[in-house]
């Protein structure tokens, strides 16, 4: 009795298998299929990509790394940034108080002083940990370019950090203009005045 085994290729194929040669292996067929042409060419896009990417990012060094590229837009927005306030002049009484009665820098201050102050001054301005700034009774001066210092170089004693090193010299601005919008509106349920009071 012989066990050997016979492989045959059949010419003509199954009338099920389309055009493919069909190959029979102990009674199995097997269709010779190609792959198709948008499949392969996905492949080997890839596969260049692949490559590029690699010659591009680690063997050559001639395109930015994703760290390198935040860096150079973190610098880019810098540059925005000191231009923009380049045309705005140093901060002044002035400027601060104009600012504040922009609508749209208020605005702006507004979403800053939210993102920022709200957690110790109340998103009213009312207090909370920090004092009350919808009075008109300031612990560190009411003016313009106090209540910008006092925002920029914070307070350590009373837990104020500075937060010009954290958001920026134009965000500072922007919160003290806030700040200047809503003196004096002493919101309902506000804290009890805190310091001397100014006009």
């Amino acid at each position: 009795m012989s066990t050997e085994r016979h492989v045959t290729t059949q010419e003509t194929p199954p009338p099920d298998s389309g055009d493919a040669i069909v190959h029979e292996y102990d009674g199995i067929l097997e269709a010779d299929n190609h792959l198709p042409r948008w499949w392969l060419m996905t492949l080997y896009g890839a596969i260049a990509f692949s490559a590029v990417y690699w010659l591009g990012y680690e063997a050559f060094k001639t395109l930015p790394s994703p760290g390198d590229a935040y860096a150079i837009e973190q610098a880019k927005a810098a540059e925005a940034e000191a231009a923009k306030l380049k045309a705005m002049g140093a901060a002044s009484d002035e400027n601060l108080v104009a600012m504040s009665k922009n609508l749209a820098a208020a605005a702006e201050g507004k979403d800053v002083f939210a993102k920022n102050c709200a957690s110790c001054h109340a998103a009213s301005g009312g207090g909370g940990i920090g004092p009350n700034l919808t009075d008109v009774a300031w612990l560190h001066g009411g003016k313009p370019m106090q209540v910008y210092a006092t925002i920029k170089d914070g307070y350590v004693k009373g837990g104020m950090p500075a937060w010009g090193a954290l958001i920026g010299e134009e965000r500072v601005r922007l919160a003290a203009a806030y700040v200047l919008s809503i003196k004096g509106t002493n919101v309902p349920g506000g804290k009890a005045p805190q310091g001397a009071s100014e006009p």
